[in-house]
């Protein structure tokens, strides 16, 4: 591919690295004055989302700005429902709202899995464009999108919940229309990651951020075989599952067709790698409110984090995304200190 630096894509396939890759999620966005500034020439997140030139920016500037070894797409998870009929408004302070819900079969109009991928998501794939071009091959891009257990979720809810209890009724009170739900939204997610690939991203991961809800019975009934059917249909790329808070089924997870697994804060290091072996790629996993701390404590902390691998097959980051009201200058140390560790033989 000739990038020019290639490290993360070499640590996924298990080659030599003389150090460890690193990326944030959420780089691209809310703790850079940058991004603050094109933000606010918009009228709002979904305009920025929607608008290549500026989408394509912002997420270019971590890469400048931080020195981070990956790129990743600026979009939304949300795309997907609002693609399929469910729009959504992104409310200041608030989070994401959806004037309509999927309570009920009828409600299934809202949730159209026959639909023309490039002409509901085009402006995506021109993001991914565009990035690449400006990009040059300096550092791979990634793109992404929600798992369908956590797409479900927001548009049985309907907004950002705590317990999601909506949700998990329905997987109880209505299992067959949370399965027809569940197999649209991967039919429609393996459209859009298919187009992400055709479009140039050089990697992708799914989140599922909200596997931590669900009990190992119901995840493995209710996410795992949607994500199973994703990871198979994924090849040209290598790809990334990161499943937050799913601790009971890492063992599971590590047989779906994927390249990596991410960590959230909470997993243990080790006990994952005793469990995927060197077969995979772990990224995290960092606290992200470590953050916070003097540089002393973060170098200390990621210093710790380094010292905790067994295997080289690692690409570093926080075990979720870095919190918008975090000092760039703190990432930087972050950085600066993972990428001047030395690997020991």
């Amino acid at each position: 591919m000739n990038f020019q630096n290639d490290i993360i894509l070499r640590t996924v396939k298990g080659e030599k690295i003389e150090r460890y890759p690193v990326w944030l999620m959420r780089q691209a966005g809310r703790i850079l004055p940058e991004y603050r500034k094109v933000r606010s020439s918009l009228s709002g997140f979904k305009e920025l989302v929607e608008t290549p030139e500026f989408a394509a920016e912002v997420t270019i500037q971590p890469v400048e700005i931080l020195e981070v070894d990956a790129a990743i797409l600026f979009s939304d998870i949300l795309v997907v429902p609002e693609a399929m009929g469910l729009s959504y408004q992104m409310l200041e302070k608030t989070g994401p709202w959806f004037e309509k819900k999927i309570r009920s079969f009828d409600d299934l109009t809202f949730a159209n899995a026959n639909i023309d991928i490039n002409d509901r998501l085009g402006y995506v794939f021109d993001t991914i464009k565009l990035v690449q071009k400006n990009l040059n091959k300096r550092v791979p891009l990634i793109g992404f999108s929600g798992a369908p257990w956590t797409i479900f979720c927001y548009m049985v809810e309907g907004s950002g919940s705590k317990t999601f209890s909506e949700s998990r009724k329905l997987l109880y009170t209505q299992p067959d229309l949370a399965h027809e739900l569940l197999s649209r939204i991967t039919k429609v997610t393996i459209q859009y990651l298919k187009g992400q690939i055709k479009a140039g991203v050089d990697m992708l991961q799914v989140f599922d951020s909200w596997a931590g809800i669900l009990g190992k019975e119901q995840y493995s009934t209710f996410s795992l075989p949607y994500l199973k059917l994703i990871a198979d249909e994924i090849e040209e790329v290598p790809l990334t599952l990161f499943c937050k808070g799913a601790y009971s089924s890492i063992e599971q997870i590590a047989q779906l067709n994927c390249n990596t697994i991410g960590l959230d804060w909470n997993m243990d290091i080790q006990e994952v790698r005793n469990i995927v072996g060197e077969s995979r790629t772990i990224q995290g996993n960092l606290d992200p409110c470590v953050l916070y701390a003097e540089n002393k404590m973060i170098e200390n902390e990621t210093k710790k984090m380094l010292d905790s691998f067994k295997s080289r097959r690692h690409i570093v980051n926080l075990g979720h995304g870095v919190y918008p009201d975090t000092n760039p200058e703190k990432v930087k140390t972050f950085i600066k200190t993972v990428k001047e560790y030395e690997i020991k033989s």
